[in-house]
């Protein structure tokens, strides 16, 4: 009973573990420039009647650069890391 909730929410199928690093970095690139976006417009130009539209356009300029970006930067990013912190564990369980 367990296992079947783990597979499904609200019966959709979760996706399999090889997805993660692609959903991680989909999700994060989503709201990092989501937010930075919105900060940069409030400070550049202030609220204004038209700035959700503004916002919601530009958002979607920078997720479409940030997402590949942080697809091919990922790589490089983990051996960086690993210079620092030990992820030998990580390597292991795959």
């Amino acid at each position: 009973m367990y296992q079947e909730k783990m597979r499904k929410i609200r019966n959709i199928p979760k996706l399999s573990a090889k997805w993660a690093n692609i959903f991680v970095p989909f999700i994060l690139s989503c709201l990092m420039s989501g937010i930075i976006s919105l900060i940069n417009l409030l400070r550049n130009i202030g609220w204004y009647d038209g700035f959700i539209d503004l916002w919601l356009k530009n958002w979607m300029i920078s997720w479409s650069m940030a997402f590949p970006i942080v697809l091919l930067l990922l790589p490089w990013v983990r051996r960086f890391v690993g210079i620092f912190v030990d992820i030998s564990h990580l390597k292991s369980s795959k």
